[in-house]
């Protein structure tokens, strides 16, 4: 049976690294992998994906409304694809989440999702929500907080380094605008040492 897959973290985990090394890793073995990524992160360009150590690919780009079960049933018609990639999969909706499901189930294709767990308030997004109900296979990708424990949590930063505590669930940015952080220092507000 294929299997829905969540890999998650904090930010500047390595995820989309991650990503990029499985899918070589199909297609080294010749079988033929579908990265998409959310169409609100245009970070390394439209349809993108890129990891902060300088690898890279072309992905299809979701929206919002996209039916992803449809658009992976259409690319099999062209190719047989045998891994679905997804990154950014905070960004994914809960009825997207399920189309994803589908695919596994029916298409019997495995479907590996990277995204964030929460955001800069410690809320679950919605696509992150839905994964951490309904996925087969769990897997927290580990990243460090300033004091060396394990970052769980991310904090905002306004253009001056100071937190933001309010605002707009998504804010696409980078380490100019997000910091990961352990639990501990996230809930003091603490992004160094002092």
């Amino acid at each position: 049976m294929a299997k829905l897959y969540f890999n998650y973290s904090s930010m500047n985990a390595g995820k989309s690294t991650v990503l990029l090394q499985a899918s070589y890793n199909y297609e080294e073995r010749g079988m033929n992998t579908l990265l998409m990524i959310a169409a609100i992160d245009d970070r390394a360009g439209k349809g993108r994906i890129a990891s902060r150590i300088g690898l890279s690919a072309n992905a299809g780009i979701f929206g919002s409304d996209d039916d992803l079960f449809e658009h992976v049933k259409k690319a099999c018609a062209e190719r047989d694809i045998h891994a679905v990639f997804v990154d950014e999969a905070q960004f994914l909706s809960e009825e997207q989440v399920w189309q994803l499901a589908r695919i596994c189930d029916v298409l019997r294709i495995p479907v590996m999702c990277f995204g964030l767990r929460t955001d800069f308030q410690g809320k679950l997004f919605p696509g992150s929500s839905a994964l951490l109900a309904i996925a087969d296979n769990l897997k927290e990708i580990k990243t460090i907080c300033w004091c060396g424990s394990k970052a769980t949590m991310v904090a905002r930063m306004d253009g001056a380094g100071n937190v933001v505590e309010e605002g707009d669930q998504v804010v696409i940015g980078g380490e100019e605008t997000y910091v990961s952080l352990c639990r501990k220092h996230w809930s003091a507000r603490q992004l160094k040492a002092d």
